[in-house]
């Protein structure tokens, strides 16, 4: 574990934010050899072992920088694995959003087995197609 201090507008916090370790890396290059994009795969394994956390604890986390958290997360958002909240600050300026994964890693898992069964399928028929083709 890590501490970071943190500026959210004038208010100073203390977040605590978990260090990938050798598990993690082999959990989130498996999510990439599905098919999953490195930074999606990236925020899924970090977010696998955590309650709500802020977008910027997942930068930081993470290393990826402000926009490819925002193209991960919209990737979450549009498979539906993805909870957001909104946190009211008492300044001015926009609120704080916090994510969490709404799927299991299981449902993961098993939507990557299904598009990998899918394209594989798709193959298959490319394949005999092809080789139909070539017998008449």
């Amino acid at each position: 574990m890590i501490f970071v201090k943190s500026i959210g507008g004038s208010t100073i916090r203390d977040v605590t934010i978990k260090v990938a370790d050798k598990k993690d890396l082999e959990f989130m290059l498996g999510l990439e050899t599905l098919g999953i994009k490195r930074t999606v795969a990236c925020v899924i394994t970090f977010l696998k072992d955590q309650n709500e956390r802020s977008s910027k604890d997942i930068e930081v986390a993470t290393g990826l920088r402000q926009p490819e958290v925002s193209i991960a997360m919209q990737t979450l958002r549009e498979r539906g694995w993805l909870t957001e909240h909104e946190i009211k600050s008492s300044g001015k300026g926009r609120p704080l959003k916090t994510y969490a994964l709404r799927a299991t890693i299981d449902e993961i898992i098993n939507y990557c087995e299904a598009e990998k069964s899918r394209e594989a399928a798709r193959i298959s028929e490319a394949f005999q197609k092809l080789k139909d083709l070539s017998s008449e």
